[in-house]
Parts: C-alpha cells; structure tokens; sequence
C-alpha cells in the first residue's frame, strides 16, 4: 500500500473516530437540536466521502475492498450539494447503522502490512 492510500485511509478513519467521538453519549434529539454538532458530524462525513472518492480513483484495487463505497461518495455529494435538503434522521441513522462498519474496514486495511492487498 502506497503513501498516498495510507493517507486517505487515516483521513476516513480520523474522521470516522471523530463522529464516533462527536456523537457518544448523544441522542438524537441532541443532534437535532444542536447546529454546531450537526455541522461537526456533517463535515467529517464530507471528509470520509471525499478521501474515498480520492482512493477510488488514486488506488481502485484498494477501494474495492471497501463495501459501499460509492454510496459513501454519494452521501458525501449529497451532504455538500443537497445541503439544504439533508434530513437529521438519515444522518444520524449512518452515523448508527452504517459508520461502525465502515471503521472496522478503513482500520483492517491500515492494519495490513505496506505490501500490496
């Protein structure tokens, strides 16, 4: 795995930590009702979508190896693009349902040894 790989894959996991940290302990209604902590958990989701987008096009082998990826680009384009029509519910319902294994992968993947996948 090249430099460049390792990078967008730390960036997905930073950020991906960082939700995780942005939203422990936190319910829904919290998110909803907290524009600061919306616009956090938003913005790391844009980072997650954009360094895949990135890999997909720098390192295909690599992610390919990661389920989903362009629905996670997709929610990326539709975070930043459809901004204004993004419902609280299905974010939070990613950040639940989707983001843990998502973590788990990104962190597999860095776990491997420098040689290629």
């Amino acid at each position: 795995m090249n430099n460049r790989t390792r990078k967008l894959l730390f960036d997905v996991q930073d950020s991906a930590r960082s939700i995780r940290h942005w939203c422990q302990n936190r319910t829904f209604t919290e998110y909803e009702s907290d524009r600061q902590f919306r616009r956090a958990v938003e913005r790391e989701f844009e980072i997650i979508g954009e360094a895949l987008n990135l890999l997909s096009h720098e390192d295909p082998v690599t992610a390919a190896r990661i389920h989903h990826l362009s629905r996670i680009v997709g929610f990326r384009n539709r975070v930043i693009h459809g901004y204004d029509t993004i419902d609280d519910a299905t974010v939070w319902g990613v950040v639940e349902s989707h983001l843990p294994a998502l973590l788990a992968e990104v962190e597999a993947l860095l776990q491997k040894p420098d040689a290629e996948p």
